[in-house]
């Protein structure tokens, strides 16, 4: 299992991004969260096998169809943010 941060720049907010790469995440049994960000980004935490993480990161770099995604940034979780997640959830907005 590995987790993985990434925040999403561009049109992202406002286009259904949260709940697309949520039920995307599901479809590939990857557990973790996604969250608006007052800088208007999207941040997600995606866990789970390699491959399917691999999966959802790609995904994201496009998003659904009414977003633009400009950059998208992958890193190692911030501290704290490594133990393990159950489902996969729709934070609100930080």
């Amino acid at each position: 299992m590995i987790t993985r941060q990434i925040r999403v720049t561009g049109h992202v907010q406002g286009v259904g991004f949260r709940y697309a790469i949520a039920r995307e995440a599901q479809r590939h049994g990857v557990r973790g969260w996604v969250r608006n960000r007052r800088d208007g980004t999207v941040e997600a935490l995606l866990q789970g096998e390699a491959d399917a993480v691999r999966r959802v990161v790609e995904w994201a770099r496009l998003g659904p169809p009414a977003a633009r995604v400009d950059t998208l940034s992958e890193r190692d979780p911030e501290p704290g943010l490594e133990a393990r997640c159950e489902g996969f959830e729709a934070r609100p907005t930080l």
